[in-house]
């Protein structure tokens, strides 16, 4: 059986010798986004908009990969993990 992603599921892609991990941000039956890393914005940056205080990196998945996709866990939509590693079991 294929993997079909979800989001908020954690996810590592190796592919040519790379390696990312992450959480599945944003999922479409063409592509998905995995979230690589988060990090705040300069103060300066959000204040107008204080909704979006942080930077999200996102790589993109097309379908085709994700059968190089290696499935960790998933976690629930509220809670703020930064690695899988966070998860309780």
């Amino acid at each position: 059986m294929t993997y079909k992603p979800k989001v908020n599921d954690y996810v590592i892609w190796e592919r040519h010798g790379l390696k990312d991990e992450g959480w599945v941000y944003f999922y479409s039956d063409e592509y998905i986004t995995i979230e690589t890393s988060v990090k705040p914005k300069p103060k300066d940056q959000y204040e107008k908009n204080p909704r979006h205080k942080m930077i999200h990196t996102l790589l993109l998945c097309h379908s085709q990969y994700w059968k190089d996709l290696q499935y960790v866990k998933s976690r629930t939509p509220h809670e703020q993990i930064q690695h899988y590693s966070e998860c309780d079991d």
